[in-house]
């Protein structure tokens, strides 16, 4: 009866004709989907229509909750798995009522739940019906880590209970060796503060934790696919106290506050070996912690996970065969440089070789490797390191980072000796590496004689694999890819499985993906392989022009080429290929059913 009903007022709401009617019954029957989703993935309609027809028909008022709306108290009345697989979300306890938002309060299971729930805790339940885009953003920034969290906040007691937020906490901003913030910062609710920070930080796949002091709270916030989101707010008062604790775990100094520090926390977080790279900065309102997260227990990460693909993956492969020679992986602070580095050392870390790096700081500790961390503060930089290495029968060295004139005459010499160099460099693609080194006073002939490849990459947002769609671009589009990829050999296209007329993807959003329509980032690449022919030019005329030139002569997949061969490809969108590449033709292009446009520039 519910379904009869439903397709009714949907029909009247969005004025469906009844040939569609049945063909959205008949796609939600053989999908075994429910007709909400068939409606807004297949049929375009609005979630809001969706849901005003669901709401008549069940006779439930719709919730609208900002996710900073629900309160820890009502979390605390529904268990997470429960959360999880019923899709129920507490709205707020008043009294004796807990009020509750459901995405399907047509299913018998949740309503057993509930009344499971009302029963158990002695509540009266109020219902809600609740959009799955608002599910998906509760779940998503307001997990039981808050309950877990107030439970700890309350059990220190008055003066730092959340009460207490709107206080200065001034008197509390120098740990005090005895009987203040240090005493506090060894307390087991403050140890529980930190854990859960740490714990949900891990099982959200951040990659960030950025606890920061504002006007009169502390800010905890998670970057997540490259995004920071806000996750929790602490009282101004703890926060010495969790510096504190984070500075003991880390062996930091604990009574200094005025000048950065660095250090490392090695623990085990939901059964992961976890590692966290600590960093503290002094400012005006406090000391600010970011916490960069090293899951050590994925090892090194693959090629194909990566996004290296095709060509790029070729030159990379036939660089790591190379005898002797220097491999430069360029890109913005963020690109995942590091991370493309550390694949390449997981695929050559054999018995029969020796690996030694130079990295500051060191982020995943590589089994076999010979890993150091550079002290610039005592003279151990890249350079004074470099001559060190050539001492320790090196047959594989990885620079973390080519800085300077000397790192650059050094590891150029280092690769000319019979040895595999990798490093990283700040350029905008492959071509500015060339005119890059040669300002560094790398002399051109030695330059062609000892690069082997140069890499480019940026990350972009990897379509969610649950809520992905494929649909057709419009002409302009079409026109767009047809234009770029005028130059990328045919036999890539197969490789793919691409052939026209083309197709993209993009995804509405789920609570898998909590509604951000991606999980996690993949690689677009650019490789330029030293030939004979670049090498020939880069000695007689190594202007970024000629280069280019011969590059596109020999068939370079340009970084943007291989971000659409991705897109058509299913693996991301255009739109963020485009924002990530910008630097092709002033056009602009609206892809079909998206709301931001493109800007081809």
């Amino acid at each position: 009866m519910f379904k009869e009903e439903l397709l009714k007022k949907l029909g009247t709401l969005a004025a469906l004709m009844p040939e569609q009617l049945l063909e959205l019954e008949k796609i939600a029957k053989t999908t075994d989907r429910r007709l909400e989703e068939v409606a807004m993935r297949d049929f375009d309609i609005d979630e809001s229509v969706v849901m005003a027809a669901k709401a008549a028909v069940l006779n439930l008022p719709l919730a609208h909750v900002a996710p900073e709306g629900v309160g820890p108290e009502a979390l605390a009345f529904i268990p997470q798995e429960i959360v999880d697989h019923y899709q129920i979300v507490p709205l707020s306890k008043k009294d004796d009522v807990l009020e509750v938002g459901l995405v399907n309060p047509e299913s018998i299971d949740a309503e057993e739940a509930l009344d499971f729930i009302a029963t158990s805790r002695g509540v009266k339940v109020k219902k809600f019906l609740l959009s799955p885009s608002d599910f998906g953003r509760i779940k998503q920034q307001l997990s039981n880590a808050k309950v877990e969290v107030k439970e700890a906040l309350e059990s220190l007691g008055d003066k730092f209970s959340a009460e207490s937020a709107g206080k200065s906490g001034a008197e509390d901003d120098e740990p005090k060796v005895k009987g203040g913030t240090v005493e506090l910062a060894e307390q087991a609710p403050i140890s529980k503060v930190v854990k859960v920070i740490l714990r949900y930080a891990v099982e959200s796949k951040a990659s960030d934790i950025h606890i920061e002091p504002i006007k009169d709270q502390v800010k905890v916030r998670f970057r997540l696919d490259g995004s920071l989101h806000n996750s929790l707010f602490l009282p101004k008062s703890i926060l010495s106290a969790i510096i504190s604790r984070i500075k003991i775990l880390s062996t930091m100094k604990i009574d200094e506050t005025r000048v950065p520090q660095d250090g490392r926390i090695h623990t085990s977080v939901a059964g992961h070996d976890v590692d966290f790279r600590v960093s503290t900065f002094p400012t005006t309102e406090g000391e600010k912690v970011v916490l960069r997260v090293l899951d050590t227990s994925k090892g090194t990460p693959t090629f194909e996970a990566l996004g290296l693909q095709g060509k790029s993956l070729e030159d990379l492969e036939r660089a790591m065969a190379a005898p002797f020679g220097a491999t430069l992986i360029t890109g913005p602070t963020g690109s995942g440089k590091s991370t493309t580095l550390y694949a390449v050392l997981g695929q050559l870390n054999q018995e029969d070789v020796n690996i030694v790096t130079l990295e500051d700081p060191v982020e995943y500790y590589m089994t076999g490797v010979a890993q150091s961390q550079i002290r610039p503060e005592i003279g151990y930089s890249f350079s004074s390191g470099l001559r060190h290495i050539l001492r320790q029968d090196p047959d594989i060295i990885m620079v973390g980072e080519i800085r300077d004139e000397e790192t650059a005459g050094l590891a150029v010499h280092a690769a000319l000796t019979g040895h595999l160099v990798f490093s990283t460099l700040h350029t905008n693609d492959t071509i500015g590496v060339i005119p890059r080194l040669v300002d560094m006073h790398v002399q051109p002939f030695l330059l062609s004689a000892s690069l082997k490849l140069a890499v480019a990459q940026r990350l972009v947002g990897r379509i969610c694999s649950n809520c992905k769609e494929e649909y057709a671009p419009e002409a302009a589009v079409v026109e767009f890819i047809n234009k770029s990829l005028t130059e990328v050999p045919e036999k890539y296209l197969t490789e793919f499985g691409l052939r026209r007329p083309w197709k993209l993807w993009r995804a509405k959003g789920c609570a898998e993906c909590g509604h951000r329509g991606s999980r996690g980032r993949i690689g677009i690449y650019e490789t330029l392989y030293m030939t004979p022919e670049v090498q020939k030019v880069m000695t007689e005329a190594p202007t970024e022009s000629e280069i280019k030139a011969v590059a596109k002569r020999q068939g370079m997949i340009a970084m943007r080429q291989d971000g659409i061969l991705k897109a058509l490809q299913g693996y991301v969108t255009l739109e963020e290929v485009v924002k990530a590449t910008e630097d092709a033709q002033k056009q602009e292009v609206r892809p079909a059913n998206s709301t931001p446009a493109v800007k081809i520039h």
